[in-house]
């Protein structure tokens, strides 16, 4: 890096202040510097005379110069104070590179935030005039991409407390998938037609329900032997949702129909009987 005239003089006048406050030992050390560079000395007589209120009753010598009077040790030359900012600046520094990384990875999904900062948000004024609607919606690239269905997806859910993923789909299947690492995992095979709903019991998300367009719900294990443990039928029309109640009662579940009937069972019983 190269210093301007002014960086340098400054530098040297810092220098010189350093090496008077260190005492006799380094007078001989300063003396020379100030022959080197006699801007050194005179840069920090006039900052000195600048804190001054003065006084004209100071000795001078032969030379004419006043001498430099020793920085009391209560005093921190300027050059120290600069030496020990550098270490703090550069900790902030980190510290704020690290904000912004975590900032990143937070709201990396969120429209209008790029690169670490954010662009135009979708929710200002427009030029002319109106409010534009703030959309959250995922932005590319995905994360992972979850392919193995023959057919169209048509139910997903996600494990109320492992990284597991339950999807239904056109092809009668039920797929199951850790959504942390993006590894298909097993397939549950026993519905006849169309999967139109999937749901995790929340209470400690040992089942998963499924329902059908061929009039079936089916309760799957998927915490031991991921086999299905029990069918339910009873629906004239196709059964186009089921879902758990939330806790308390976390192993109670609702299936609906087309026609607008809904129904209740209970997951363990179920199970057990």
């Amino acid at each position: 890096m190269v210093l301007t005239d002014k960086q340098r003089t400054d530098l040297h006048a810092g220098i010189y202040e350093y090496l008077l406050s260190r005492g006799p030992a380094f007078a001989a050390t300063a003396e020379a510097l100030a022959q080197a560079d006699p801007e050194a000395r005179s840069s920090n007589s006039s900052t000195d005379n600048s804190k001054t209120d003065g006084n004209d009753d100071e000795p001078s010598n032969s030379n004419g110069t006043s001498p430099r009077k020793t920085t009391p040790s209560s005093a921190t030359p300027v050059l120290e104070k600069k030496w020990t900012a550098v270490p703090r600046l550069q900790k902030r520094v980190l510290e704020l590179e690290r904000q912004i990384s975590s900032n990143q990875r937070i709201h990396a999904h969120r429209a209008g935030f790029s690169g670490g900062t954010a662009s135009a948000p979708l929710d200002s004024t427009t030029a002319s005039g109106g409010i534009r609607e703030r959309r959250m919606l995922p932005r590319p690239p995905a994360q992972h991409s979850l392919q193995s269905h023959s057919s169209g997806i048509t139910a997903l859910a996600l494990h109320p407390i492992y990284t597991l993923a339950a999807s239904g789909s056109e092809d009668g299947t039920i797929k199951l998938w850790d959504h942390e690492s993006g590894d298909y995992l097993r397939t549950l095979r026993g519905h006849t037609n169309v999967v139109t709903s999937v749901d995790f019991c929340p209470k400690g998300g040992g089942y998963l329900v499924s329902c059908s367009t061929d009039l079936s719900i089916k309760i799957w294990d998927v915490k031991d032997n991921f086999v299905c443990v029990r069918t339910l039928r009873g629906h004239d029309h196709t059964i186009s949702c089921v879902r758990f109640v939330p806790p308390p009662l976390g192993a109670v579940f609702l299936e609906g129909g087309k026609i607008g009937s809904v129904e209740g069972g209970g997951a363990e019983a179920a199970a057990g009987g």
